[in-house]
């Protein structure tokens, strides 16, 4: 799969077209081309019966160059790269950048095609597409073009998770200029693909991604924190700091990016974690009265910390959602 990231680590995606479909949309676009052939040599004979052999000849070769090889050149230049072959495959021409394809594309495309499909009968294009690692052609190597899939299926698995509230913010002095866009990249996926994942399978992926992270940042994980959990939360900071430097006045910065509400987290290991305080244990930590004697005069709260550390453990049927745990 070809890639351009953006800054927010968000990939744009070209899936490349396999062979067997673009082999389907070629027989496709060749079976509509030999019938437009074969209509408009049947017209030419009638119309060049009295002319000699010799004539009627180079009227059938270019007939033949202009059906064959003109036909889908014009096809892909008008339509930008949908060949009715590619269309009904739900594939299509683009530049390497992603681009639309333009008429240069489509007449090196097709008169290398000539080569690789007509005269070899495919075996050419065939054993290039194997050995490229997009499954281009020559003619696509020399055009600079790549057919990829316009019809992919629907995934709803591009929304990231959110962290869990106790680490937001925490991450807010993290040096990240040194994390790749690759890094980013396959962080992303994996926090919107980990519920697909098993458990086991899940947690190491994210332990080998959290190592990568903390070996460019330079920064130990925090101590306790799940792996996936410290994932998210770097993501998330990355994103806001991309908004605030969006917008210059930074009152984008004051909501989490990317973060929505009532969606499972699932960052957690394979084994159960210590789960959160029940409501009743946070209730029950109650502001402490005003202390007179302080400078300020302000009254004095217990630290969420302390709520925390006092609070007592839930049956794992009462756990939220999220199933996170703050750090010992």
């Amino acid at each position: 799969m070809s890639e351009l990231v953006t800054g927010e680590a968000v990939a744009l995606e070209l899936r490349p077209a396999r062979l067997p479909s673009r082999a389907l949309a070629v027989l496709l676009d060749l079976l509509v081309g030999v019938i437009v052939y074969v209509i408009v040599t049947i017209a030419l004979v009638a119309s060049t019966a009295s002319l000699d052999e010799a004539a009627q000849f180079a009227v059938s070769l270019a007939a033949f160059v202009l059906v064959m090889v003109g036909g889908p050149i014009a096809v892909e230049t008008l339509s930008h790269g949908r060949s009715l072959g590619k269309m009904a495959c739900g594939l299509r021409v683009v530049r390497d950048d992603g681009g639309p394809i333009r008429f240069r594309h489509a007449l090196v495309r097709g008169g290398i095609g000539v080569i690789e499909i007509l005269l070899t009968f495919g075996v050419v294009a065939c054993i290039a597409s194997l050995v490229s690692e997009r499954g281009r052609r020559l003619g696509d190597v020399f055009a600079g073009t790549l057919v990829v899939r316009e019809r992919v299926p629907v995934s709803h698995s591009g929304f990231l998770p959110p962290p869990p509230p106790w680490l937001a913010g925490r991450f807010s002095e993290l040096d990240l200029s040194a994390v790749p866009d690759g890094l980013w990249l396959a962080i992303r996926q994996y926090l919107a693909r980990m519920q697909q994942l098993d458990p086991q399978v899940g947690w190491t992926m994210a332990e080998r991604l959290a190592a990568d992270l903390v070996a460019r940042t330079g920064t130990p994980a925090p101590h306790g924190v799940p792996p996936a959990a410290y994932l998210a939360a770097v993501v998330q900071e990355r994103q806001a700091r991309e908004v605030r430097r969006a917008f210059a006045n930074g009152t984008a910065g004051g909501a989490p990016v990317g973060v929505g509400s009532g969606v499972p987290g699932g960052y957690g290991p394979p084994s159960v974690h210590p789960p959160l305080p029940s409501p009743a244990a946070v209730t029950a930590v109650q502001p402490a009265p005003a202390v007179h004697g302080s400078s300020t005069g302000a009254p004095q709260a217990p630290s969420a910390e302390a709520g925390l550390a006092a609070a007592p453990e839930k049956p794992s049927s009462e756990r939220p959602g999220t199933g996170f745990a703050p750090p010992a």
